[in-house]
């Protein structure tokens, strides 16, 4: 049987203080652990380090290293350093606002037992409701998103790569400082397009933030249309980068509507959001009814 493989987790990360702890605890309590965990930090002023550095002070059985990327400010040269100073035959890869499942190092490292296998990712959920219903209907698309014929697809924040694969192509992916693109899907192509084999597995389960529908409209949409743009640049005209941006348009308000109503931390809602917006606003009204009432007065008044 194929000796198996070692495996880094890399985790890029800015300002994550909310999140980091969370995720280095599913990275260190593996059923099979990691040779290395590699937090990548890029100039951030909260208390990301300091965290990860607790975890490595409490945890001296894991090799937990803190590196900084402080040349550029985005994901993609965050992400590659990281890459590039992994030491393991596997590099895992999830973001700093994600918990792999307790199983994540012991699938890849399966599935990685493969030598015709170069990179593989899995589905994901979300901290929101119906989180089973969300992973199956995730792990349906996803598949069937890695067995089309002229494209291929990695999601970042659930993903696995063979070292020599990455070392053979890292110079031909994209930098992307404007963030315009899908860092992960651009990696995905270029990896196809050299000839590196990609595979969909499912065991591989990871639960991210719902973060993303926080942001205004105009702002989801432009990350939404990063799709398009990645395949675009590839020279591929993608049906299912079309159909991903109108269907998450479709469930930008349902899930936003979700996550307003719902406590993550306690995973039960509540209408504590909606209270404290609705006394902001009636804060907002007395003041203004305060300096319209002193308005009126210093006229009625004169000089």
């Amino acid at each position: 049987m194929p000796e198996e493989p070692s495996v880094s987790i890399v985790i890029p990360a800015y300002n994550e203080e909310r999140f980091i702890g969370r995720c280095l605890e599913s990275c260190i309590n593996q059923t099979s652990a990691p040779d290395e965990i590699i937090v990548v930090n890029n100039r951030s002023t909260d208390n990301t380090v300091s965290i990860a550095r607790r975890y490595r002070e409490q945890n001296p059985h894991i090799d937990i290293r803190i590196l900084d990327q402080n040349d550029y400010q985005g994901i993609v040269p965050t992400r590659n350093h990281g890459y590039n100073n992994a030491r393991s035959d596997i590099i895992g890869r999830t973001d700093a606002d994600a918990i792999p499942a307790h199983n994540w190092i012991e699938a890849i490292r399966r599935r990685f037992k493969d030598p015709d296998v170069d990179a593989a990712t899995g589905p994901c959920t979300y901290d929101m409701p119906m989180r089973g219903v969300i992973l199956s209907l995730d792990r349906m698309l996803r598949e069937r998103h890695c067995n089309e014929k002229n494209e291929r697809f990695l999601l970042g924040l659930n993903m696995a790569i063979r070292t020599r694969a990455w070392e053979a192509v890292r110079h031909l992916t994209q930098l992307d400082l404007e963030n315009e693109l899908h860092e992960d899907i651009d990696l995905a192509l270029t990896l196809f397009e050299n000839g590196f084999e990609i595979v969909f597995e499912p065991s591989m389960v990871v639960t991210t933030s719902g973060r993303r529908v926080d942001s205004s409209l105009p702002d989801f949409y432009n990350y939404v249309r990063r799709y398009p743009r990645t395949t675009e640049l590839h020279g591929i005209k993608s049906r299912t980068a079309r159909t991903t941006v109108i269907t998450l348009m479709l469930l930008y308000y349902p899930s936003r509507t979700m996550r307003f109503f719902y406590d993550v931390d306690n995973s039960e809602f509540t209408s504590e959001k909606l209270r404290e917006e609705l006394r902001k606003r009636t804060s907002l009204l007395r003041r203004r009814n305060r300096t319209d009432e002193l308005a009126t007065a210093r006229m009625l008044t004169g000089p």
